[in-house]
């Protein structure tokens, strides 16, 4: 079944620090650089608006809200269908990467030790590998109450299979137990969107016999290309994933 993605809010592999500052330059309302010929948005002035963001408790309310609105989709829909399942993306939408963020200033450094919290600059492989990544709380939530209506819940994220381990441990350590698929991309695997890699992922899970009624992620990737009822984009000013 493919069924139409439904957004309902505002909108992990970043891939450097351009897209970033990309990123950032949207949530100041400036047009990407190359779409037009005014200059984008000063990335220090980006930097200082999306901390002042999530710093000022704004950035959590409209995450909780578009989750709500989720988990009211998911209570309705549970019932209606045989073998529900959702999807859930990972970072920046089950567990929360603040702490290296903020430590790189929105840079993204692949390698390197991630040792000196809250300074930088943080590894990303060294912290995903640390498994120190809090969960967000009302997707733990959304998680608890899908699985206590009989909702199967399924991860479908972009890191790597050479991350399973350290990234099962985490979602455990954060509360996520009892999942029923755990979905990482085959190592050295490249798709042209991460939406290519993902769609893919959905069409096998309902190839299973389960019914997607609700996909949730932070990218636009994360929930284009169907096979879901419905899907739900979360806040993310923070970095874009094409």
């Amino acid at each position: 079944m493919n069924y139409p993605s439904v957004v309902c809010s505002v909108s992990r592999r970043r891939l450097n620090r351009f897209g970033r500052a990309l990123a950032l330059a949207v949530l100041l309302g400036a047009p990407a650089a190359g779409s037009a010929h005014a200059a984008p948005a000063n990335v220090g002035d980006a930097e200082i608006a999306a901390t002042t963001y999530h710093d000022s408790g704004a950035y959590d309310r409209e995450f909780a809200a578009v989750v709500e609105e989720a988990s009211e989709w998911v209570r309705l829909r549970a019932t209606h269908v045989s073998k529900p399942a959702i999807v859930l993306d990972i970072d920046e939408t089950s567990l929360s990467n603040w702490p290296e963020i903020q430590a790189n200033h929105f840079a993204y450094f692949h390698d390197g030790q991630c040792d000196v919290l809250p300074k930088g600059p943080c590894g990303v492989m060294a912290w995903e590998m640390s498994a120190k990544a809090q969960a967000f709380p009302s997707t733990l939530a959304l998680y608890r109450m899908a699985q206590q209506h009989g909702v199967s819940v399924f991860f479908v994220t972009g890191r790597s299979e050479n991350e399973r381990a350290d990234t099962a441990h985490n979602l455990e350590t954060a509360g996520y137990k009892g999942w029923s698929g755990l979905v990482l991309r085959p190592e050295g695997s490249h798709t042209p969107s991460a939406s290519d890699y993902k769609a893919a992922a959905r069409s096998e899970i309902e190839q299973k016999g389960y019914h997607i009624i609700a996909n949730i992620g932070d990218q636009p990737s994360d929930l284009a290309g169907g096979h879901a009822e419905r899907g739900f984009l979360l806040p993310n000013p923070f970095y874009r994933v094409p």
